[in-house]
């Protein structure tokens, strides 16, 4: 079977952080940083070389794959912030109405900057996020 490609490393964070160039979306991460290490109460983790996770969630697929991922988490793209969500999406459709200029994939939530969204519905979606898994154990 095939192993995650995406664990959590030693890599520092803030390292991570000042390779990014463009200052805005520098700003929007140690935003996002701080608005999830306050829900979580956790320390930001490298996860693979691109991902900013807090906590750790061991997940068992109907298939027989498990592993190891970050409970929530962000990586900063070219073209957008993607969040990694875990509780399905579905979870959220009260908030997402009123997040705001967004974006959805299969359980990601992508925004373009924090001037888009109402960052008091994003960290609605995040601690709602973290608790449904935190919540389960």
């Amino acid at each position: 079977m095939a192993e995650n490609k995406t664990k959590a490393t030693a890599d520092n964070v803030n390292v991570f952080l000042n390779k990014i160039i463009d200052t805005d979306l520098k700003k929007d991460c140690i935003a996002i940083i701080e608005i999830m290490q306050s829900v979580t109460k956790l320390k930001p983790v490298m996860w693979g070389s691109s991902i900013v996770g807090f906590g750790t969630h061991h997940y068992v697929y109907e298939s027989g794959r498990e592993g190891d991922i970050c409970i929530i988490g962000f990586s900063p793209r070219k073209q957008n912030i993607a969040l990694y969500l875990k509780g399905g999406l579905e979870l959220f459709k009260d908030e997402l109405v009123k997040l705001g200029k967004h974006e959805t994939g299969k359980g990601c939530l992508y925004i373009k900057s924090l001037k888009d969204v109402n960052v008091t519905m994003l960290k609605k979606i995040i601690a709602k996020s973290f608790k449904s898994v935190k919540g389960s154990k």
